[in-house]
Parts: C-alpha cells; sequence; structure tokens
C-alpha cells in the first residue's frame, strides 16, 4: 500500500512535458495527467505564449494557474515541464539539462530534426 502512495505522489509531480522550436510548433509532448484535447491546446498556446514572449534575462520559473513552468532554452528548441508548487524548480531545471545532455549523446550534437523524426 505504501508504493502506491508513493507512485502516486510521483506521478502528480510532472504534469506535462513540452519540447517546442522558436516559433511555436511543438515537437514533443507527453502529459502525465489525463486532459481533454481541446484544454490540451489551450494549455500549449498559453505555454507557447508565455516562455516566448519572455527574455534571456528573466527567471525560468513562471507561475500559471494551478501550477509552474519550469522551461530551458537551447538554440531553437524550448523544453517546458508543468509541475505542481510543491516540486522543487530547480531539481527540474537540472532534471532539462540532464534530458537535453542524454538526446546530445545519442544522436552527437541533438537539433529540431532529430527530435521530429525520432
Amino acid at each position: 500500500m505504501d508504493k502506491i502512495c508513493l507512485s502516486e505522489e510521483i506521478y502528480k509531480m510532472i504534469k506535462f512535458f513540452l519540447l517546442m522550436n522558436k516559433q511555436g510548433q511543438i515537437r514533443l509532448c507527453r502529459y502525465y495527467e489525463p486532459m481533454e484535447i481541446q484544454k490540451r491546446t489551450l494549455l500549449e498556446s498559453d505555454v507557447i505564449k508565455k516562455c516566448l514572449s519572455r527574455t534571456k534575462d528573466q527567471c525560468s520559473f513562471v507561475e500559471y494557474k494551478d501550477f509552474k513552468l519550469v522551461y530551458r532554452q537551447y538554440a531553437a528548441l524550448f523544453v517546458v515541464i508543468g509541475i505542481d508548487d510543491a516540486e522543487n524548480e530547480l531539481a527540474v531545471y537540472e532534471l532539462i539539462h540532464n534530458f537535453i545532455e542524454v538526446l546530445d549523446k545519442y544522436f552527437s550534437r541533438v537539433c529540431e530534426l532529430d527530435v521530429s523524426f525520432c
């Protein structure tokens, strides 16, 4: 029973994972909570507007509705993770960096096309 409670807590900390380009096109998305297609589309467009409108000098943590957005830009790619309020933003920021490092090792210089056609 403890394992079930623990897995439910882990399940709730990351709400979604988005990978998009500078033009605002979603290249990869993964949702960890059920959501209707219309709500996903609205969420993605809002997240794109929020992240692309920010400058490089601004913080990479944004509060949005009932959760936080943690994003990081790598060349033309933006990685955005939606988390709940209790999650550590710096840990998720590091997770994004580790994810990109793994992609970079696998593809040896990852680019948008690698992600689009994998």
